[in-house]
């Protein structure tokens, strides 16, 4: 900027100069013609710098944008969340009259803020494949049972009916999303799930790599 106001400065003293030069009262005409012609060149190459420079101000202007939009868009690629049942204490979830969905609040990360912990739904932000799994912890002698949904629509389940031992299930699934598809999982009506502080009951998942919009 410096610069385009220094190039400014000497073609406005370059021209007050020849306006001055003319208007004296004896004038060498020739003399001050090839005077003339001198400065307007000298003009003329300052004007063909100031252009110059302009044209590569934009040029920079423009390449600064193009980097911000592909770091801003490699940032919203990053996407990966992790989360137990239980905050703190311990205890079961359930049973319900209906289908629950699990409201995971321990979380452990949440890169690109795609997992809500208030209501336990994953919404995609990228176009992408996507890995998912849960976990869920069944006691002796409780039934149950959680599935993974997509949009509404099943995809995966664990179900134990009647463990005679504490124990784990899990399950996972590869998954294609756009944005906005939503993923979480619900807890089967009439059923149970336990957590406590070791986190046996989580919901987690990651976008692999992400695909192009058709």
């Amino acid at each position: 900027m410096a610069l385009v106001l220094h190039m400014l400065m000497l073609l406005f003293c370059a021209r007050s100069s020849v306006s001055q030069d003319l208007l004296r009262p004896t004038v060498d005409i020739m003399a001050e013609l090839a005077k003339l012609k001198n400065m307007e060149e000298k003009i003329q190459n300052l004007e063909n710098t100031l252009n110059k420079v302009l044209s590569e101000n934009e040029a920079l202007k423009r390449s600064q944008y193009m980097l911000e939009m592909l770091q801003n868009g490699k940032e919203a690629q990053k996407v990966a969340f992790s989360a137990g049942l239980l905050a703190s204490g311990s205890g079961h979830t359930g049973p319900a009259d209906s289908d629950k969905t699990l409201v995971y609040k321990k979380v452990f990360t949440n890169i690109g803020n795609a997992y809500d912990p208030d209501t336990g739904i994953f919404t995609a932000s990228v176009h992408g494949v996507y890995y998912f799994r849960f976990y869920a912890h069944s006691q002796a002698g409780i039934k149950m049972a959680v599935s993974l949904y997509k949009n509404g629509l099943l995809q995966c389940s664990v179900f134990s009916v009647n463990p005679s031992f504490n124990g784990n299930a899990s399950n996972d699934v590869v998954l294609t999303l756009e944005p906005g598809d939503v993923v979480y999982t619900k807890l089967w009506k009439n059923s149970r799930v336990f957590d406590d502080e070791a986190s046996y009951t989580s919901f987690s998942g990651f976008l692999i790599f992400p695909l192009q919009l058709k």
